[in-house]
């Protein structure tokens, strides 16, 4: 029985792997003809809000539903399940209302604090989906709890689909129609509304269909003793899978009330300011596509830890927790590396122009810093230890906060770049003290960073001559079809090489390429 749930747990992962995958690369790609019909300036329109919908969209997605999903499998009986639930969701549902009240009553503030007053009814428009959070987690919640994954994973893509098409229907009307940036902001807000009620309606659906556990929580409240304990644990565990899920859009509302701000002060006028931010929030789409990697690695590996940690198996939890910083670490560095050369070719393909490539180049450094980040914290999550990477995440933040006005004012948007990867680097150093010695021990073993450098470096000194060989054919690019071939060429060669050279100088051992999708094929490489 326990290897059939271990089994249907393993299958279950694998299944929101595969929808979040599907979703992150929707919530990626669209951000390109949205950005190429609307103009620099009507994507900054869009990204200074984004972060208020991902803020709710992390916590009806991944914090709570994980956290919702661990209450009901401790408890063994429908009832206790019953029980918890009906004292966890008055506590979630006055936390969403207050939330949705905070961004829609507080609009006009906050959209005069970030510098655009006119920004304040795309606000209240996306708060609105904060009312949608208590219903989405803890129905994806329940099924979770249960190893139903199916009812979350076809919600979470409908919604990305959803949302997706209200974005681009805006965008067209926005060329087509000569709406204003703002107006078409306000409606490709709204896609956030729309794609979370369809969303809503599928596991309402599914909730009939199955019938799993009990819905009375909806509307049969409950308040014990307990009620405090459980609430505390809400605030700290679901509250830390949030807040790390969530760790670069809140860098991201960081930047949105500091970036525009402080180019205005430092010189600029209103209109290029906005401009430089949009140009600035290129680099989101790249980064998230480049996370994706690091989300499926730490989906796979966090089951595995926790199960060696609760059986108190020392040995394969350490191996395990080494051989996951390994292949992240390498596989994050390489796709930092490879995108900061390939950048040029990469912004004209798909943003028709050169604007801010030395900017965007810092900013996706912030892959690899972040995919470990997530992978030191999945370790701690894993062994229930919270404080210390509450305390590490809550630094990060201080240092972006703090750091971002002076750098913008002397560096531009360049200085948003470092101070977010100041920011991510303070986090980063602070769970590497408060880890284990034996896990840091990964960088050293096998002489793993000296290899890792030698690759990279080797990635590098390809990558370069393939520009000099460009730059010599085809001088400046100008045509985007042109840069697209180039950019995937970059990327098969980059990869390419970077794979030659870790399989030659061994920086993997066979069980870690086994552990990699296609690790099997590429092993074969060696013969």
């Amino acid at each position: 029985m326990a290897h059939k749930e271990m089994r249907s747990m393993m299958q279950g992962a694998v299944v929101l792997t595969a929808a979040s995958f599907v979703a992150k690369v929707l919530s990626a790609v669209y951000r390109v003809p949205f950005q190429n019909l609307v103009g620099d300036e009507g994507f900054y329109v869009y990204q200074q809000v984004y972060p208020i919908y991902g803020i709710a969209m992390t916590l009806a997605l991944s914090g709570l539903p994980q956290f919702i999903s661990k209450v009901v499998a401790e408890q063994p009986e429908i009832s206790g399940q019953k029980k918890v639930l009906q004292q966890l969701f008055p506590f979630v549902f006055v936390i969403a209302v207050s939330c949705w009240g905070f961004f829609f009553l507080g609009s006009d503030e906050i959209a005069y604090m970030m510098g655009d007053p006119k920004l304040a009814s795309l606000i209240r428009v996306v708060s609105f989906t904060f009312l949608l959070v208590p219903i989405l987690s803890f129905y994806r919640g329940n099924f979770q709890g249960h190893l139903l994954m199916i009812p979350s994973a076809v919600s979470q893509v409908a919604e990305q689909i959803v949302r997706v098409g209200v974005i681009l229907i805006a965008a067209y009307s926005f060329s087509s129609f000569g709406w204003s940036i703002y107006q078409t902001g306000t409606i490709a807000m709204a896609g956030a509304l729309f794609g979370g009620i369809v969303a809503a309606v599928i596991l309402w659906y599914y909730d009939q269909k199955i019938r799993v556990g009990s819905s009375a929580y909806l509307t049969q409240w409950s308040f014990s003793k307990e009620s405090r304990k459980l609430f505390g644990r809400l605030l700290l565990e679901g509250g830390i899978v949030s807040l790390y899920s969530a760790f670069l859009i809140l860098f991201q509302l960081i930047d949105s009330f500091v970036v525009k701000n402080a180019l205005v002060v430092s010189g600029l006028s209103d209109s290029a300011a906005k401009i430089d931010k949009g140009v600035y929030d290129r680099g989101q789409p790249l980064v998230q596509l480049g996370l994706v990697v690091a989300l499926a690695l730490s989906s796979s590996f966090l089951p595995a830890l926790t199960k060696y940690f609760i059986n108190q198996e020392q040995g394969r939890f350490l191996q395990a927790a080494k051989i996951f910083l390994r292949l992240t670490t390498a596989i994050a560095a390489a796709a930092s590396v490879g995108l900061a050369l390939l950048l040029p070719y990469m912004n004209y393909a798909l943003f028709k122009d050169y604007q801010g490539n030395g900017v965007l180049g810092i900013y996706v450094c912030s892959i690899a810093f972040m995919a470990v980040i997530q992978a030191y914290q999945s370790i701690f999550q894993s062994k229930n230890q919270f404080k210390t990477a509450l305390l590490a995440a809550f630094a990060g933040l201080l240092v972006k906060a703090f750091s971002s006005h002076p750098l913008i004012y002397l560096w531009g948007t360049a200085g948003a770049s470092l101070s977010t990867i100041m920011g991510l680097m303070t986090t980063l150093l602070l769970l590497v003290l408060f880890s284990e010695k034996e896990i840091n021990q990964f960088a050293g073993e096998g002489r793993f960073l000296k290899k890792l450098l030698i690759s990279l470096g080797g990635m590098t000194i390809i990558l370069l001559c393939y520009q000099a060989v460009v730059a010599i054919l085809l001088g400046m690019i100008g045509h985007r079809g042109q840069a697209l071939v180039v950019t995937i060429l970059g990327v098969l060669i980059g990869g390419g090489s970077f794979i030659f050279i870790i399989i030659k100088i061994k920086l993997f051992t066979i069980r870690e390429w086994l552990t990699l999708p296609f690790g099997s094929k590429i092993l074969r490489m060696k013969r």
